[in-house]
């Protein structure tokens, strides 16, 4: 357990869901976790499974489905170095120059973390974001996912540095 934290509920999941509004637009959906911020309520992640459409397979094209989850709003496509970047994931078709088909490949933040870490990251204000951008595709894509996690309630001083973190680092 996080040191100032004191967990209030039992594991959970949160499933969620993100579709571009047109192809190739970054889109991003709002999930709120009804966190009470008058009791100093976090949420603990402890793991988080992204699964994406896969690109349209288009004959010497490259093309690329990307999804994040981010703990404040964002504009497009960030990376992990990116402080509120919990999880990424990107699907790509290297096609360009080959006449039929294309060489597949995948990249993703870890869904499920080693045993040794206690936790991922904490969510300190209600919501948290998942966006999704196709790059070359004729098809809107969309991902889907879970967050794993738990509400805890933090001390005065502790939630107010991670809450002031969060928002001031976005």
């Amino acid at each position: 357990m996080p040191a100032g934290l004191k967990q209030s509920s039992s594991v959970i999941s949160i499933g969620f869901l993100a579709t571009e509004t047109a192809p190739n637009t970054y889109t991003q959906t709002q999930v709120d976790l009804n966190l009470s911020p008058l009791d100093r309520e976090v949420f603990v992640v402890l793991a988080i499974n992204l699964d994406n459409s896969f690109p349209d397979a288009i004959t010497a094209t490259n093309t690329q489905t990307i999804s994040q989850l981010t703990t404040t709003s964002q504009t497009d496509i960030v990376t992990l170095q990116d402080a509120n970047c919990m999880s990424r994931l990107s699907n790509t078709i290297q096609a360009a120059g080959f006449v039929d088909g294309g060489v597949a490949f995948t990249s993703q933040a870890l869904e499920t973390p080693p045993s040794t870490l206690e936790y991922i990251g904490i969510i300190a204000t209600n919501d948290f974001f998942v966006g999704v951008k196709g790059s070359n595709n004729l098809a809107t894509k969309r991902v889907s996912g879970k967050l794993y996690g738990y509400r805890a309630v933090a001390s005065a001083d502790i939630y107010a540095a991670l809450v002031q973190s969060e928002v001031l680092s976005a």
